[in-house]
C-alpha cells in the first residue's frame, strides 16, 4: 500500500534512469510538477493545521474531554501523522520514481500509512460503537476513561501487527540505475502473496469497518428518528435529542467522506495486480498522483466538517485563530469550551433523566457527567 514503485517505462534507456541526475522516464515538465506540488502542499498544510487544532481544542479544554472526543483525538492524531510523514515523501517518490530517503525510511513508509489508515477507520468504528451503546442501549455500562485508553492502545497495537509484514519485507533495489523502495515478498514470483495481503488489508481496513458503521448508524438513526420527545416534556431533553441527531449526521458525513476518498486507491492496486501492463503506461503517473491525492485528502476534511457542523468546535477554531485579522471570536466562544453547568442545570438534568432514557439519547452516566471521572460538561452526544 506504499508508493507506486512499479511504474517504469520499458522504452527508455538506462541513461534516463540515472539516479545521479534525478531524471527518469516519469520526470514531469516543471509547470506540471509545480501544480502537483502546490496541490499536495495545500493538502498537507490544511491537514496538519486542522488536525492539530482539533487535538488542542479537545485536550486543552476540560469540558471537551469526553469518551467520544478521545476517539476523535485518536482519529485526528492518525490523520496528522499521515499528512506529516507520508504525503510529501510519497509525492516525491511518485513524481520521479526514484527513492531518495534511504533504507530505514523505506521500511517506515511501508509501515506507517497502513497503521494510520487502520487507526483512523477503527477510531471512527469505536465512535459508532460508543454512540450505539449510548443511544440504543442507554442502561448498559459505558466505557470508563481507563477503558477508552485501553481501546485506543489496542487499536494502535493491532494496526502495528497488521502493517508489520509489509514493513518487514520492504527492500531497496536498483532498477536500470534508479533506486526503488519495494515490498519483496519471498517466494512470490506470481505476486499471489502480495495480492492476498492487499485483499486482507482492504477487508480489514475498509470493507469490514464500513459495514459495521453502516449497521450501527442505521440502527442509531432509526432509534432517534422513530422516537421523538413529546412537546410538553422538558426543553433540555428535546435539545439533546436534536443534538444527538446532528451528531449522527456529522459522523455519517465523516465516514462517507473517508469511504469515497479511499475507494479509488484500493481499486487501483487491485486492478494493478490483474493488469500489470498499466504500470508501463506513461499516463499512470498522473492517474496515481490524482488517486493518491484524493486518498490523502481524507486527512484534511474532518476538521472542516467539525467546524462547519458543530458549534463547540467552531468556537474552538475561532479561539485558536483569533490572531488572524479575519477571525473575530465572540464572548460565547470561550464559555462554550470552559463553562461548567451551574447547580440548577445539574438538578434539571437529574429531573429530566427519565425523559432522556425514554428517547434513548444518553446513558445514565452521561446525563449528569459528560465523561468518566470528570466534571459535568453537558451531554457527550455532542462533539
Amino acid at each position: 500500500m506504499g508508493a507506486c514503485a512499479e511504474v517504469t517505462d520499458t522504452n527508455t534507456s538506462s541513461s534516463l534512469e540515472s539516479n545521479t541526475t534525478g531524471i527518469t522516464a516519469f520526470s514531469m515538465p516543471g509547470w506540471q510538477l509545480a501544480l502537483w506540488a502546490t496541490a499536495y502542499l495545500a493538502l498537507v498544510l490544511v491537514a496538519v493545521i486542522g488536525n492539530a487544532t482539533v487535538i488542542w481544542i479537545i485536550l486543552a479544554h476540560q469540558r471537551m474531554r469526553t469518551v467520544t472526543n478521545y476517539f476523535i483525538v485518536n482519529l485526528a492524531l492518525a490523520d496528522l501523522f499521515m499528512a506529516t510523514f507520508n504525503v510529501a515523501f510519497n509525492f516525491v517518490y511518485a513524481s520521479h520514481n526514484i527513492w531518495y530517503f534511504g533504507r530505514a525510511f523505506c521500511h517506515f513508509l511501508n509501515l506507517f500509512p497502513i497503521m494510520s489508515i487502520f487507526v483512523s477507520i477503527y477510531s471512527m468504528t469505536a465512535i459508532a460503537a460508543d454512540r450505539y451503546m449510548a443511544i440504543v442501549h442507554p442502561f448498559q455500562p459505558r466505557l470508563s476513561g481507563i477503558g477508552t485508553k485501553a481501546v485506543i492502545a489496542g487499536i494502535w497495537l493491532v494496526a502495528l501487527a497488521l502493517a508489520f509484514p509489509q514493513c518487514f519485507y520492504s527492500a531497496i533495489t536498483v532498477d536500470r540505475g534508479a533506486t526503488k523502495c519495494l515490498v519483496d515478498w519471498p517466494e512470490d514470483s506470481g505476486g499471489k502473496k502480495l495480492l492476498l495481503y492487499h485483499l486482507v488489508l482492504i477487508v480489514l481496513i475498509y470493507l469490514l469497518p464500513l459495514v459495521v458503521m453502516f449497521v450501527a448508524y442505521s440502527v442509531i438513526g432509526f432509534t432517534l428518528w422513530r422516537r421523538g420527545v413529546p412537546g410538553h416534556q422538558a426543553h433540555g431533553a428535546n435539545l439533546r435529542h436534536l443534538q444527538a441527531k446532528k451528531f449522527v449526521k456529522t459522523m455519517v458525513l465523516v465516514v462517507v467522506t473517508f469511504a469515497i476518498c479511499w475507494l479509488p486507491y484500493h481499486l487501483y492496486f487491485i486492478l494493478g495486480h490483474f493488469q500489470k501492463d498499466i504500470y508501463y503506461c506513461k499516463f499512470i503517473q498522473q492517474v496515481y498522483l490524482a488517486i493518491f491525492w484524493l486518498a490523502m485528502s481524507s486527512t484534511m476534511y474532518n476538521p472542516i466538517i467539525y467546524c462547519c457542523l458543530n458549534h463547540r468546535f467552531r468556537s474552538g477554531f475561532r479561539l485558536a485563530f483569533r490572531c488572524c485579522p479575519w477571525v473575530t471570536p465572540i464572548e460565547e466562544d470561550k464559555m462554550e469550551l470552559t463553562h461548567t453547568p451551574s447547580i440548577s442545570m445539574r438538578v434539571n438534568r437529574c429531573h429530566t433523566k427519565e425523559i432522556l432514557f425514554m428517547v434513548g439519547d444518553v446513558a445514565p452516566s452521561e446525563a449528569v457527567n459528560g465523561q468518566a471521572g470528570g466534571p459535568p460538561d453537558g451531554v457527550s452526544i455532542e462533539l
